[in-house]
C-alpha cells in the first residue's frame, strides 16, 4: 500500500520544485515546503513537520550534504535526488545519513519507488547509483554522528572552502584574525583534526559545493 507522505524539496531550481510538486502530487504526495539553500531550510524546519524530504546536492554555492544533518536532527528521512552520479559522492551522502540516493537521469517511476522505500524505513539506491556503487566495490562506511558544530563554525568552514582568507572571513564576521584562528581551533578540537591543512581538507569535501 502507497504512504501518502508531506515532503519537503530543497533545491536551487523553480522549475526542477515545480516540476516535483506535480509528479508528487500525482502519487497523493503533498508539498508542505520548497528551500533554495540551507538557511532557507533552517526556517522552514521551525514551522514544520515534514515526512521525508528530497535534497539536491548542489545548491548554488553551498553543497547539499550540510542539510541532511539538519534533517536527520528533526527525524526527518532524506533521499538525495542529483545529477551525481559518481560512487564517491553516493558514499558521502548515504554517510551523512541520507536514506536514499536516485539519479536525476533516471524515470518519475524509480523517485516514486524510492520514497515509499524510504517511507517504509528503507535504503534505496537507484539502478544508475546502485550499478556504480558495485562497480566501485560497493563499500559504504558505517554512518558516524555529525559532529555538533555550531551555526557560526559552520559559516566559517563554509568560507573556508570558498578559499576565502583569515583577513576576508574576519572582515565578514567583524571580528579579528585571532578570533578566526580560535575558532579553527575550536573546530579541529571538535572533529579530531590536526593543523590547518587538515582542517581545509575537511572543509572543501564537506562545504564545497558538489
Amino acid at each position: 500500500m502507497s504512504i501518502a507522505a508531506n515532503i519537503l524539496i530543497v533545491d536551487d531550481h523553480p522549475a526542477v520544485r515545480e516540476g516535483l510538486a506535480l509528479l508528487l502530487a500525482q502519487d497523493q504526495h503533498t508539498v508542505c515546503g520548497e528551500a533554495s539553500c540551507r538557511s532557507e531550510l533552517l526556517s522552514l524546519l521551525g514551522s514544520i513537520c515534514p515526512d521525508l524530504a528530497l535534497v539536491d546536492l548542489s545548491l548554488g554555492e553551498e553543497s547539499g550534504l550540510i542539510c541532511i544533518p539538519e534533517l536527520l536532527s528533526k527525524k526527518c528521512p532524506t533521499i538525495v535526488y542529483s545529477m551525481h552520479e559518481d560512487a564517491g559522492v553516493a558514499k558521502r551522502a548515504l554517510n551523512h545519513g541520507a536514506k536514499g540516493f536516485v539519479s536525476k537521469r533516471e524515470t518519475s517511476t524509480v523517485l516514486l519507488e524510492a520514497i515509499q522505500t524510504a517511507l517504509n524505513g528503507n535504503l534505496y539506491l537507484s539502478p544508475r547509483i546502485a550499478a556504480n556503487l558495485e562497480a566501485d566495490g560497493n563499500l559504504i562506511d558505517t554512518p558516524v554522528q555529525p559532529p555538533q558544530l555550531s551555526e557560526r563554525e559552520r559559516e566559517i568552514l563554509i568560507l573556508l572552502a570558498k578559499g576565502e582568507t583569515n583577513a576576508d572571513i574576519a572582515s565578514t564576521f567583524n571580528v579579528s584574525t585571532r578570533t578566526v584562528e580560535t575558532h579553527y581551533s575550536r573546530i579541529q578540537i571538535k572533529l579530531g583534526l590536526k593543523g590547518m591543512k587538515a582542517l581545509r581538507k575537511y572543509a572543501l569535501c564537506e562545504f564545497r559545493p558538489i
